[in-house]
């Protein structure tokens, strides 16, 4: 078992689709995002109409409700879809690139953490399509850095009990983890034509966390439900000892790396 190169998570469509088996636990443990980058689409978008792509249990689409804007989410697993609508984000269950926009117009089209399970150039030119003159199309990403102590305790961790997902055990000091999804955006958007060139955003932020609560996060990840159960826990447990002889608690560094594009009259 290999983890999927970035240039083709979108072809992975079990693992994009598996967030679900847990969407409470995903709702209640994934971080949300910055208010400077709501800010900034904000300050991009012609206007407050936001389609949510990948809208999952709804964690972006609820910002942008609260700054008074009408929200669109989609998503293709009807389960992620039932916990967004039940914390009041209206949701349409379809892939970006099965949806039809049935003649509505967003102002800005946005995605977090979900882009790199799309299809890039014709999720790029749905969103474009669905878009006004001017609109925005917003993905971004957030990007862990532990501390250096847990990072290399982290490492050990997952070296040790999954090696074959090596890429993921070392932490990302440089807050650039997902550059290759950046990349792969900018590439479609430009495959796609009909958007100006694109923009890189990043936002530095930070989030304090006990042991549980950051093992409640831990099996959110698309990693997590692709090994077997018996290491499942072995990974929790040895995450758990590495956080208790940090006394406990840590604060993690997140940066959100986002990258955003204008569509052309």
């Amino acid at each position: 078992m290999t983890a999927a190169r970035p240039e083709d998570s979108h072809l992975a469509r079990e693992v994009a689709e598996s967030f679900g088996s847990d969407a409470e636990r995903y709702d209640r443990a994934r971080p949300s995002y910055p208010e400077a980058l709501i800010d900034a689409v904000l300050a991009a978008a012609p206007g407050t109409r936001v389609l949510d792509i990948g809208t999952g249990t709804g964690i972006v689409a609820r910002q942008f409700l609260r700054r008074g804007c009408s929200v669109l989410g989609i998503d293709p697993d009807p389960r992620m879809a039932a916990r967004a609508t039940a914390t009041g984000v209206p949701v349409e269950v379809a892939t970006i690139e099965a949806w039809e926009p049935a003649g509505r117009s967003f102002d800005a089209a946005v995605a977090g953490m979900t882009w790199h399970w799309v299809d890039p150039v014709p999720g790029a030119a749905k969103a474009r399509d669905a878009l006004v003159d001017g609109g925005v199309l917003a993905l971004f990403w957030n990007v862990a850095q532990a501390p250096r102590e847990l990072d290399e305790g982290f490492a050990e961790v997952f070296g040790r009990i999954i090696p074959e997902f090596s890429a993921y055990s070392a932490g990302d000091r440089a807050g650039r983890g997902y550059d290759a999804f950046l990349d792969k955006a900018a590439d479609g958007m430009r495959g796609a034509g009909g958007f100006g060139e694109p923009e890189i955003w990043r936002f530095e932020w930070d989030l304090d966390y006990t042991r549980d609560a950051w093992l409640d996060h831990v099996p959110t990840s698309g990693l997590f439900g692709r090994i077997d159960p018996p290491r499942q826990q072995a990974l929790l447990e040895g995450i758990g000892e590495v956080i208790d002889r940090a006394g406990g608690r840590f604060t993690m560094h997140w940066t959100t790396a986002a990258i955003a594009a204008h569509t052309l009259a």
